[in-house]
């Protein structure tokens, strides 16, 4: 699926979801350019080239969930002292520093993804 799939499934989307996604779509993409949009699941997906999708992102009743594949470069979070490692979030809203944060967590996730 191409980045025109993509697009049209944002587009069916309820406000606020879709303008979320839409901006989610661009920035995205603005953080690590060579990702690829597709459908994953029925989901915005991206991936880099045909390779698997790393991150996806969906609207669901009352959040936006945004997460990482297990293709994706995974580590715990500094100075953490259990095992967890983040692999999705929910949002109710897209401001500013949400998306900075989800800027950084994709390219980490692409900085070192499993091609397997």
């Amino acid at each position: 699926m191409s980045e025109t799939a993509v697009l049209e499934k944002i587009r069916t989307w309820q406000e606020p979801f879709r303008s979320y996604g839409f901006r989610l779509h661009h920035v995205i993409l603005e953080a690590v350019p060579e990702l690829t949009p597709r459908l994953w699941y029925g989901m915005p997906g991206y991936g880099k080239g045909s390779g698997p999708v790393l991150c996806f992102f969906r609207a669901d009743d009352r959040f936006m969930t945004f997460g990482l594949t297990d293709k994706a470069h995974l580590e715990r979070e500094p100075g953490q002292p259990d095992q967890l490692m983040p692999s999705a979030w929910f949002f109710t809203s897209l401001d500013e520093p949400t998306e900075r944060r989800i800027a950084a967590i994709v390219r980490r996730a692409a900085a070192g993804h499993r091609s397997t």
